[in-house]
């Protein structure tokens, strides 16, 4: 396997976590029986933790089909280099940075570090269009 499939597949470990985050948050406020009930009753809003767990879920969803398809592209088009490495890596990095950042509420960094891991997530488009 190669390195980067090896880094989409932790990408992949790093999307169900999120999910769970979200999940233990949001369970946490509004309980294990709503959790487990048909959950049709109006709850009050999210705790501002919870949503922004939330929203980092959605943002790493909106990039993730793309970085996946990239990453293959790049496999079975035998574009793998050093874009792809520290591309695939930098994007991973950034991504796992970028939960703690958005639950804390940490603006400007975390802004920088979307920035960084949409940087490697370009680097890959780059290796796949260039060569």
């Amino acid at each position: 396997m190669t390195f980067e499939l090896c880094l989409l597949g932790w990408t992949l470990v790093l999307a169900f976590v999120q999910i769970l985050l979200f999940d233990v948050a949001r369970t946490g406020q509004y309980g294990l029986k709503w959790n487990t009930g048909a959950r049709d009753e109006t709850m009050p809003p999210l705790s501002p933790m919870a949503n922004r767990l939330k929203r980092a879920q959605d943002n790493l969803f909106e990039t993730l089909p793309l970085f996946i398809g990239a990453v293959l592209v790049a496999h079975l088009a035998g574009k793998n280099g050093d874009l792809t490495h520290w591309g695939a890596l930098i994007y991973l990095v950034g991504r796992v940075a970028y939960v703690p950042l958005y639950a804390f509420g940490v603006k400007q960094i975390r802004s920088l570090v979307w920035l960084a891991s949409t940087a490697g997530l370009l680097m890959i488009f780059w290796a796949i269009l260039a060569h």
